[in-house]
């Protein structure tokens, strides 16, 4: 299973590291307001943004959320206008954390839509609390969702919508991997609070 304390693949992410710090700065944000809003330690927080460890996309979505802007900014992708469509052409996968998502609407919005390729045993253990929502729809494979004390498996066609606020964790239930749709909400608030983390005594 990937740690989120793995240290980064030389190729993956070469943009985050310093868009992490003039992100937080740009909050005016001290690296332990940020790591506390985000539910990470600051010394972790340091690791990423010095590109000593690669954050997980659940991180990267918890930092954006803090930051009050997109993953996409995060990766420090640029997008000249906001277009209506996204062509698949355009659509550069990205690797974070052991998962790979695509970007699937256009940043600046409210909401934030994503194609997410999760291997099996990738971040089975992260569970994720923020303000929100969060729908989802699962393409191929299984989804193994657990909502606060209840775990669902979604299959193809399948879909959830739920609360953020609910603790959440999910996982691929198949050897195979899962993709799906995935779209949330974002917060505009560098005071958003979320938590990260493995449930302890939990495996997926």
């Amino acid at each position: 299973m990937s740690s989120p304390d793995s240290p980064p693949a030389a190729d993956d992410l070469p943009a985050v590291a310093p868009q992490l710090r003039s992100l937080r700065r740009r909050a005016a944000l001290t690296l332990e307001a940020a790591a506390r809003a985000a539910g990470l330690s600051p010394a972790h927080l340091s690791r990423l943004e010095t590109g000593q460890r690669q954050p997980s996309l659940p991180m990267l979505l918890a930092l954006a959320r803090v930051y009050g802007t997109t993953v996409s900014e995060l990766l420090g992708e640029t997008v000249a206008d906001r277009d209506a469509v996204v062509r698949a052409a355009g659509m550069e996968p990205t690797r974070a954390g052991g998962w790979t998502y695509w970007q699937a609407g256009a940043s600046g919005r409210g909401m934030q839509a994503l194609r997410v390729r999760i291997p099996h045993g990738s971040q089975g253990d992260i569970v994720r609390v923020h303000p929100g929502e969060e729908w989802l729809h699962v393409l191929t494979g299984r989804l193994r969702l657990r909502l606060g004390d209840t775990v669902h498996l979604l299959g193809p066609g399948d879909s959830a919508h739920f609360d953020s606020l609910t603790p959440h964790r999910l996982a691929a239930q198949d050897p195979d991997g899962v993709e799906l749709l995935f779209v949330h909400t974002l917060l505009q608030s560098p005071t958003a609070a979320l938590c990260l983390g493995p449930t302890p005594g939990e495996t997926s």
